[in-house]
């Protein structure tokens, strides 16, 4: 049984860091797709960041600058360090494994049960 072990939310100032981390047990996910999405209040919920088993990024234009995720392939693990936080970064952050090509569109085959970040104005 897959799951995701998210950790490192929390309440942080504006200007702030944060770092978040999520571990995949339950199977080898070193070739897949491993990210977060978030879900503000009264927000959809959108894709922060993902990073491929090869180590390729990608960025929601709102955190480009600011967010960097990396990954342990020998731990499954990816990290989220989000950094120069602002108010707006605030909501649930989901970690997610994708395992599908057409993952964007279909949407991710796995999902943890989400972390809070709260960014204080």
């Amino acid at each position: 049984q897959v799951q995701l072990r998210e950790s490192g939310g929390g309440l942080v100032q504006t200007g702030g860091s944060k770092r978040l981390s999520c571990a995949a047990s339950g199977g080898s996910f070193s070739f897949n797709t491993m990210g977060y999405y978030r879900q503000a209040p009264k927000k959809q919920r959108e894709l922060v960041a993902a990073i491929t088993g090869g180590g390729d990024t990608e960025y929601a234009d709102a955190v480009k600058g600011r967010f960097t995720i990396s990954r342990d392939n020998a731990k499954d693990t990816i990290y989220l360090e989000m950094n120069n936080l602002k108010p707006e970064d605030t909501g649930f952050y989901y970690c997610i494994v994708a395992t599908e090509p057409l993952w964007r569109e279909t949407g991710p085959d796995y999902w943890g049960q989400g972390i809070q970040v709260a960014v204080s104005s």
